[in-house]
């Protein structure tokens, strides 16, 4: 790839970022401004934000990695990715936001009446929030080595330091406006240059070179593998596990969810719903496409012992179909995207940890706190960055998903709509679906074990955990009916009855 033209194009998206970052804090005033922009933000301009954010880079980079090296199975990722909200839309978006809450915490304390909950909720919050970043810096790396030959830690601190930049100014009022942008960078980014792929492909059909890349066996080495990597040694069962925790992992992702809440009204976040679906499923149209042009024209990309390699493959694809001046621009395109993925989903889960680590961990609050837990939120996975190595980006983000999806969707799923919830059943909820998740996943990043069932199971877990937080939430819950809170009903009532028709303030003096 042509580093005069690439360079200058994530110069630009670094740039971009910090300006309309810098128009958030102009209008940025208040406590709600930097939490929630005042519940004041519309149906297309949260969907566009909220997909922004989303799109991750294992949605830019990892998905067409995974269709290189694993073939069309692979395509769970991005039904999985999209359908996620199909369930958040049902059960989730627009009672959530009648809650009044500022973070999931802040629902877990108002429903629950417990501190110790809104502190466990925390925890996962943090938790998920970081586990998440890790790809994005990893990401950030390996595009910015492939761009300039830089050390791998640089990209990541430079995505640190601009979303530092973007967050610490102006809050969730800046990074509205900064992931809207970069949702509809992140689409060109990928649509232009399939275009002209696609005329190319047209033009000279190419002939599949690798093993595996014809139309019967697409995919190469692991096409008969419907998992993500060719460790698998039960694939049915790890697809499974891939199902569960997209699906229901959407629900509880912290910076997705958070966005909810700055919108007016329960039925504007259920619009905002719909409008995600659109915009999420028309992006995810492309990624495969450039994994299934990559069998064609980039074979040697697809040896599973090099995943770094498969998921460059979007960066480098251009630049050897098209080739010429024609390639080195549309590299540098799609260079600007690929950083624009890990700069807008980036700023999502730093603002979603950095509420909670300035409202439960860093007392008293106020501005200057928030400005120091946004960068607390930046600097620890930036430092395991240095520790972790090796994971593709799709692999880790799907590990994400299933610690949200083992804590969190236990916890909104009863927690609207099961009134006999208590304290002390989310607790044990968390603890034995979250905990055994990130239990997990810790497990399988530090590589203890490799094969068999043990490894299937430690890699996938949302198809055991997520019964477990469940089960826990229920049956504890059952033993303890005399903690359910006091105020249950009114709370109830509040979660599902429209603004115009509930109570401005419920009997326990909490927000409406």
């Amino acid at each position: 790839m042509n580093q005069a033209y690439a360079i200058p194009a994530v110069a630009v998206v670094v740039l971009a970022t910090v300006l309309i970052g810098g128009f958030g804090l102009r209008v940025s005033r208040t406590t709600s401004d930097f939490y929630v922009a005042s519940r004041t933000v519309g149906p297309a301009l949260n969907a566009a934000a909220i997909s922004g954010e989303y799109l991750s880079a294992a949605s830019f980079l990892g998905v067409a990695g995974l269709v290189l090296l694993h073939g069309p199975d692979m395509l769970w990722y991005p039904v999985g990715y999209t359908a996620g909200y199909l369930v958040l839309l049902v059960f989730v978006a627009a009672p959530l936001r009648r809650s009044g809450a500022y973070t999931l915490p802040d629902f877990a304390e108002g429903r629950l009446e417990s501190s110790a909950v809104r502190r466990m909720v925390s925890g996962c919050v943090v938790g998920v929030g970081w586990l998440y970043l890790l790809p994005q810096l990893q990401g950030a790396g390996l595009t910015l080595q492939i761009l300039t030959g830089s050390p791998r830690w640089f990209g990541g601190a430079l995505v640190a330091a601009v979303v530092i930049l973007s967050v610490a100014a102006g809050g969730m009022r800046s990074i509205t406006f900064v992931q809207a942008f970069q949702y509809w960078l992140k689409l060109t980014a990928l649509l232009v240059p399939a275009l002209f792929l696609l005329l190319a492909w047209h033009g000279d059909p190419g002939t599949p070179t690798g093993p595996g890349a014809d139309a019967a066996s697409w995919g190469g080495a692991g096409a008969d593998q419907p998992l993500a990597t060719s460790r698998a040694d039960h694939p049915l069962y790890a697809t499974y596990g891939l199902i569960v925790a997209t699906f229901l992992g959407t629900m509880g992702l912290p910076h997705v969810v958070v966005r909810f809440y700055t919108s007016p009204d329960g039925r504007t976040a259920r619009r905002t719903t719909v409008v995600v679906l659109a915009l999420i499923g028309a992006f995810y149209l492309l990624p495969p496409l450039y994994g299934w042009l990559g069998t064609l024209y980039a074979p040697g990309l697809s040896d599973p012992r090099t995943t770094d390699a498969a998921d460059a493959t979007v960066l480098l694809l251009p630049g050897r179909i098209v080739g010429g001046l024609g390639g080195d621009l549309l590299g540098a395109l799609v260079a600007g995207g690929a950083f624009a993925a890990f700069l807008s989903t980036a700023s999502g889960l730093t603002m979603a940890v950095t509420g909670v680590l300035t409202q439960d961990v860093l007392p008293p609050r106020g501005l200057r706190h928030f400005r120091l837990a946004t960068v607390l939120s930046v600097a620890v996975p930036l430092g395991g960055t240095l520790l972790v190595d090796g994971v593709p980006v799709a692999d880790a983000v799907g590990m994400a998903f299933a610690v949200s999806a083992s804590s969190f969707c236990p916890l909104l799923v009863l927690g609207i709509w099961w009134r006999r919830l208590t304290p002390p059943g989310a607790v044990a909820g968390l603890l034995a679906g979250g905990g055994s998740a990130m239990l997990a996943v810790a497990l399988t990043v530090a590589g203890l074990v490799r094969h068999g069932w043990l490894h299937t199971l430690l890699a996938w877990p949302a198809v055991w955990s997520v019964p477990v937080g469940f089960l826990a939430m229920i049956l504890v819950s059952l033993a303890t009916p005399g903690s359910v809170p006091p105020h249950t009903s009114a709370t109830m009532t509040r979660l599902h009855l429209p603004e115009s028709l509930s109570a401005d303030e419920d009997p326990a003096g909490g927000p409406r």
